[in-house]
């Protein structure tokens, strides 16, 4: 039992020394830009290991020269209530906890079917689809776990996820933890950040992006290596136009 206690304390000691490593890790980033991510380097370690080379294209911009366009796209396309939560969205993430439960409810009644139908009929029958996983983060819970995190799902990551978010709220404020969001978040294989993504897709800078270019910019955020492939995609003009709709409703930072 005594073993035990000093185990305990020993974890406790090790979990407070993590929170207070991200405490500094996130005051430094109020005055010196992060040179990568932990997402960046696991993309980094993944090129290497399957290419043998990286192909790598980032350049930090700072907050003024990236155009208000793109900064009211992706805050209209990945979190409207920015500027207003304190870091996690709960309405978003209740929303998106029961769209999630009707869409495994809906494949769930179509493998049904598919098993009423007979071993034969299943053989032949196109897979069930799998129903789409809606997430409800915020920028900031985004930027959290590409800064610090694993893409692991579990619990225990969720709640360290949770916890650096406040602290990002907290240490740097909304207009920092934008620009830092945009200067390195994922556009592409390779791509990185606006300046990056403006250049690759538009052969311009970021501070001249237009309303519709930096709204496909936008919807390309959630899964931006297969949208790359395709661009300029119905998809993608079709979704721009409806992000481009409510970009005038938009607070800035």
């Amino acid at each position: 039992m005594k073993h035990l206690g000093r185990l305990l304390g020993l974890a406790v000691v090790c979990l407070i020394a993590l929170q207070l490593y991200f405490v500094l890790r996130i005051a430094l980033m109020a005055v010196v830009d992060p040179q990568s991510t932990s997402f960046q380097r696991s993309e980094a370690r993944r090129l290497l290991g399957e290419t043998g080379r990286i192909e790598w294209s980032q350049q930090w911009v700072p907050y003024d020269r990236i155009a208000p366009s793109l900064k009211r796209a992706v805050i209209a396309s990945e979190d409207a209530s920015f500027v207003d939560h304190g870091g996690v969205d709960w309405d978003a993430i209740e929303k998106a906890w029961d769209r999630n439960l009707r869409a495994e409810a809906r494949a769930e009644k179509l493998n049904q079917q598919l098993q009423r139908q007979g071993k034969a009929a299943a053989r032949t029958a196109a897979p069930a689809p799998q129903p789409r996983i809606v997430g409800g983060s915020t920028i900031t819970q985004q930027l959290a776990k590409n800064l610090f995190l694993s893409p692991e799902r579990t619990t225990l990551r969720k709640g360290q996820e949770l916890a650096i978010t406040y602290m990002l709220e907290t240490l740097l404020g909304k207009q920092r933890i934008l620009e830092i969001y945009l200067n390195n978040v994922e556009w592409g294989e390779g791509v990185f950040g606006a300046q990056a993504a403006a250049r690759h897709y538009f052969r311009v800078d970021a501070s001249q992006l237009g309303t519709l270019p930096a709204a496909r910019l936008a919807v390309m955020l959630p899964a931006p290596k297969r949208f790359e492939k395709r661009p300029g995609s119905p998809y993608i003009v079709g979704r721009a136009g409806t992000v481009a709709a409510r970009m005038g409703a938009v607070d800035l930072p």
